[in-house]
């Protein structure tokens, strides 16, 4: 039987169960085996890997993956895909899907009880672009136990995700997942191998966790909480944006200046030219000047 991904085989399974695309959903299946195949590659599923994969659709990727991988556990949001899912990927043995909102499934629980407590696993996803960013955080935030994130990604966030200090796409969402995870674009997408077609190019990244956070913080909710201060307002200086912006009754703007001169950082420079490490500096200065009070 033709592969999952084929156009000819995507529009046999669509006109099979009638299936019809929700646009509030942000449906796009790809409609190219090689494609699919590289993003496995890109990946790197390997026969002793496990793999949680969100937003199967119709099993396209799936299907790639579960032929390379040990365990495939997959998160499908829509009721309507279930049934579609079960019959395209009855050959595969090695895979479990679950009808539940990523975003608010117990994904610990439900990993532990797959694959095993104490097991790693690595996230691949092809999902609509805009619940990708709140389902890359919250791995991430929450400390769950994976080893990388290789997910599509409209090209403008994946280049935002990806961009260093001093470009105009560097902000606190580089910094938030650069703290976490080492990151890169390793594929381009066209919008041409999708049905239906997005208004945008798409690109594959892949985040690798690192042994431990890039940058060395007394408090991690004070360091982002800097990092949202400092790009409130893009146009405005670091000082500007942190006397404004960073809310605690013990620090005032005096203290803003008086913690940047410290940091050896100019109160005139923007958010987007600072390193994650004077960052973690700057927070790490600020955390001393709350707890001294």
């Amino acid at each position: 039987m033709k592969e999952i991904g084929t156009i000819s085989r995507t529009k046999e399974v669509l006109d099979k169960f009638n299936f019809n695309f929700k646009k509030s959903l942000g449906q796009n299946f790809l409609i190219d085996p090689n494609i699919l195949n590289r993003i496995a590659d890109k990946a790197g599923i390997c026969e002793n890997d496990n793999v949680v994969e969100v937003g199967p659709g119709i099993g396209s990727l799936t299907e790639q993956i579960a032929k390379r991988a040990n365990k495939v556990l997959s998160f499908e949001i829509d009721q309507r895909l279930i049934p579609i899912l079960k019959d395209t990927l009855a050959p595969y043995s090695n895979l479990r899907i679950i009808h539940s909102d990523f975003l608010k499934a117990d994904v610990i629980s439900e990993t532990e009880n797959y694959f095993g407590k104490g097991t790693t696993f690595k996230l691949v996803a092809n999902l609509p672009y805009y619940i990708t960013t709140p389902i890359i955080m919250r791995v991430l935030e929450e400390g769950m136990p994976f080893e990388s994130i290789t997910v599509m990604l409209q090209r403008e966030v994946a280049e935002r995700i990806t961009a260093k200090p001093g470009s105009k796409e560097y902000g606190s969402l580089s910094i938030a997942v650069q703290y976490y995870t080492s990151a890169e674009i390793v594929m381009s997408i066209p919008k041409t191998v999708f049905i239906p077609q997005p208004n945008v190019d798409s690109a594959i990244i892949r985040l690798t966790k690192l042994d431990k956070p890039s940058v060395s913080v007394e408090d991690e909710a004070l360091f982002f909480e800097v990092i949202k201060a400092s790009f409130a307002q893009r146009r405005k200086t670091i000082f500007n944006n942190l006397s404004s912006n960073l809310k605690y009754e013990s620090i005032y703007k005096e203290d803003v200046l008086s913690i940047l001169e410290k940091s050896n950082i100019d109160p005139k420079r923007r958010g987007e030219t600072l390193s994650p490490a004077e960052f973690a500096l700057l927070a790490n200065c600020f955390f001393n000047k709350i707890n001294s009070k």
